[in-house]
């Protein structure tokens, strides 16, 4: 039985599993999955596989549905590599299998998620999400379980070659700027907690592009942001590109990165609500001490009176 406590890639919680060897993408391995080994859809039950962003919208566009049916049909709340950032998970069935798993194989096989696209080769990111312009050291590792009967396959693969079967690299670029900002975020550990309208945002924005866009849009958005009309144009129609925006948001909203600038007028605006709230909280501060000097003056003067 595959292990049950896998997360975003399916790796980190199962050590005894992970060959203890960093693999290049020149390195050569052993593995092939196809319905004649005994193991077949295994790996399809009892295991976490949460959504990227890009899966999402891949496979809410695959089964022809909207973001919030697809999420209510198919997914189960979670939240993303022990933070607080809220996302979600396939829902598995009632015998704890994916709902997109028959005997044949796999029914959304060309769109399936990252996390079925990586096995069984993870990618260890060091330091990612860390300081900007820090590069994180990667390589890459096997993982080899008990049950799997692919390893014991003749078919010969390069970690490069496999991953560009797989088409992981195509996920690994759509998810890079995603999984930075929850990278990041696990950075900061649990000693800062994040606002709930901050963890509505953040779902919002890595769930539904039709959703973000109206908010875009429709909203204020537009009087704060500065945005430049080419990537408006783009942003307007197209769902990749509204996905990408979004994480830029998200960068800059959680982390005040450079990736999204605040209109010059909406900062100016902004120190002078903070130069009034100052200014009045002065004056309060200052009618507050006289009411005190008043209310001690006349106390003096009842205390005299009663002598």
């Amino acid at each position: 039985m595959a292990d049950k406590n896998k997360t975003l890639f399916g790796f980190d919680t199962n050590p005894t599993s992970i060959i203890p060897k960093k693999y290049t993408l020149d390195s050569k391995i052993h593995f092939r999955c196809h319905p004649g080994v005994s193991c077949f859809t295994a790996c399809c039950g009892h295991i976490d596989i949460i959504l990227t962003p890009f899966d999402i919208l891949r496979l809410r566009k695959h089964v022809n549905l909207s973001a919030d049916e697809f999420l209510l049909r198919f997914t189960t709340p979670t939240y993303v590599e022990k933070t607080d950032l809220p996302g979600v998970k396939i829902h598995l069935d009632k015998d704890g299998r994916c709902p997109f798993v028959t005997d044949e194989g796999c029914t959304i096989y060309s769109e399936r998620p990252s996390a079925c696209r990586y096995y069984p080769i993870g990618m260890a990111n060091f330091h990612e999400g860390g300081q900007e312009g820090i590069q994180s050291e990667k390589f890459f590792f096997i993982v080899k379980e008990d049950h799997c009967k692919g390893h014991e396959e003749e078919t010969e693969w390069t970690i490069k070659e496999w991953r560009a079967d797989q088409g992981v690299d195509l996920c690994d670029q759509m998810n890079k700027e995603w999984l930075e900002i929850v990278m990041r975020r696990r950075s900061f550990g649990q000693q800062a907690s994040m606002s709930e309208q901050a963890q509505k945002m953040f779902f919002m924005a890595s769930t539904d592009t039709d959703k973000f866009r109206n908010f875009v849009f429709n909203s204020s958005f537009l009087d704060t942001y500065d945005v430049d009309q080419e990537t408006l144009d783009k942003i307007k129609e197209d769902d990749i590109e509204m996905m990408l925006f979004s994480f830029r948001y998200l960068a800059s909203a959680l982390f005040g990165t450079q990736d999204l600038q605040i209109k010059e007028e909406k900062i100016k605006e902004r120190v002078s609500q903070i130069d009034d709230k100052k200014a009045s909280a002065e004056v309060k501060a200052e009618e507050t001490y006289k009411e005190l000097l008043d209310q001690r003056d006349m106390l003096a003067e009842s205390l005299k009176n009663n002598k």
